[in-house]
């Protein structure tokens, strides 16, 4: 890709940024595009677009609007190879990785399509009243403009999750992807460029958080900011979306456990515990780093664990039977070993990995890290790694493990492993999280909401809780 790539798209039209980034090949370091970004002008554009349009997306029909997104579901099917490849080159996740997220967008879409034909039989739905002097009825109308801030981890998934339910609800919207991860969010917009959507009711500006997060945060038109990142620029968010009181979604960090109980099949836990830890490299907010084992499997299910591990086969996305690939950057590269090195220096125990690939000298790889007798004070236990690192330690106890996994400031997910269904369910009932797998890896459907306690999130996505997060509540009461 040699020529620069318009990353703006508002009124229906292509636009030239007023900068150019580059965007890096995690896995090469080499230079795959360059894409001009916008800036606060391009934001105010963007919504300026998105408030014209609203006025008619808002009234069009729910069946009008699901025969859209099924369009766009159709699109992404149909491109679903060119998809993958951008994702894994601009993400440095494998092949088969990158399947599992195009496939996620066409489902995602799909679902919502399905919730938008429905919404038109469940308008006006009568609300009984104890007097018969007055009638009610219930309306669910879209919240207005909104604005979707997404990550560089999962791009298009992470999308997807927002903009279906957005636009499903009958939302304007102004996106803004990474300036990390543009490639596949650019192409996405293209399949939802084509499918037929009124100008200005899909609008994207790429660009960096101060240039182009910020102001959409805090522009009064716009109605609801849905943020998902760090916890830090979560705080961000809040603040500017405070200057004007509007809504605001924020799905954020998290350190989350799987727990390995007595009766456990080991060789599950193991492949758990690595799916948990090294997809995506560790780059997950889900990521159960966390691994708390019964005492009685201990020293078993560590042997397993450093085995398999350390037969991970780290390597380009495109390799031959890789199974990790890179992380997104060397900043996140160089973050992740600095954690890897306060481990040791706290007095954890290095089981394995923690380092470059003795076969990799280029791209930002590490091999999966697996850490014992961590401390519970330590920054390796307690605060979001986002990288290839997992951190066990035993446990005499159910109640015990229930105890250590709810230590945290978090409450994404969490993972628990074992063969009695009675005793697995009675300990996913007391884990603090949003979701729980109970001898599963992590799997994750648009008919389930996604969202945790603490300081994990504000709200919930997909299902519909999804849907919810974009429409306001409106009763009339009126006297018969």
């Amino acid at each position: 890709m040699n020529a620069v790539l318009n990353g703006v798209y508002i009124d229906g039209e292509w636009r030239a940024g007023h900068d150019v980034l580059e965007v890096i090949n995690p896995a090469t370091e080499s230079r795959l595009a360059q894409v001009s970004v916008g800036d606060m002008a391009a934001v105010t554009q963007a919504v300026d677009a998105a408030s014209r349009a609203f006025a008619g997306w808002s009234k069009s029909t729910g069946r009008e609007r699901g025969a859209l997104l099924r369009k766009i579901a159709q699109g992404a099917r149909e491109q679903r190879e060119a998809l993958m490849h951008l994702q894994s080159s601009n993400n440095g996740k494998p092949l088969f990785e990158a399947g599992i997220d195009v496939d996620d967008v066409i489902a995602t879409f799909e679902y919502y399509a399905g919730v938008a034909e429905d919404l038109d039989a469940g308008q006006d739905r009568p609300v009984a009243l104890p007097s018969d002097e007055f009638s009610a009825r219930l309306r669910r109308e879209p919240c207005g403009v909104v604005g979707l801030i997404v990550p560089w981890n999962f791009p298009m998934v992470t999308t997807a999750w927002k903009l279906a339910p957005a636009l499903a609800a009958g939302c304007c919207v102004v996106l803004k992807p990474s300036e990390v991860t543009p490639l596949a969010e650019l192409q996405l917009a293209r399949i939802i460029a084509e499918s037929g959507l009124p100008a200005g009711v899909f609008n994207l500006v790429c660009g960096t958080g101060l240039a182009v997060g910020a102001p959409l945060a805090a522009d009064r038109r716009v109605a609801k900011i849905s943020f998902t990142g760090s916890n830090a620029v979560g705080v961000q968010v809040m603040q500017r979306a405070a200057e004007t009181i509007k809504g605001v979604s924020l799905e954020l960090g998290g350190k989350s456990s799987l727990l390995v109980l007595a009766d456990a099949d080991l060789d599950l836990a193991v492949e758990l515990a690595c799916g948990g830890g090294f997809f995506n490299a560790g780059q997950m907010c889900s990521a159960t780093s966390r691994v708390l084992v019964a005492d009685t499997l201990a020293d078993e299910f560590l042997q397993r664990l450093r085995a398999r591990a350390e037969g991970i086969r780290v390597a380009d996305p495109f390799a031959e039977d890789v199974e990790m690939g890179a992380l997104i950057n060397r900043a996140q590269y160089q973050r992740v070993l600095g954690h890897i090195q306060r481990g040791i220096e706290d007095g954890a125990r290095l089981l394995c990995g923690g380092e470059r690939p003795a076969d990799l000298a280029r791209g930002y790889f590490i091999r999966p890290t697996v850490y014992t007798a961590v401390p519970l004070d330590s920054a390796l236990w307690n605060e979001e790694i986002f990288g290839p690192v997992l951190c066990v330690r035993s446990f005499a106890t159910d109640d015990e493990a229930i105890a250590l996994a709810n230590d945290s400031d978090f409450g994404l997910v969490a993972s628990v492993v074992g063969t009695d269904v009675e005793s697995a369910e009675r300990v996913a009932n007391a884990l603090q999280a949003g979701l729980v797998w109970i001898n599963a890896p992590q799997v994750i459907f648009p008919q389930t909401a996604w969202g945790g306690y603490k300081q994990s999130s504000i709200g919930r996505e997909l299902g519909p809780w999804g849907l919810a997060a974009f429409q306001e509540i409106k009763h009339v009461i009126r006297s018969n």
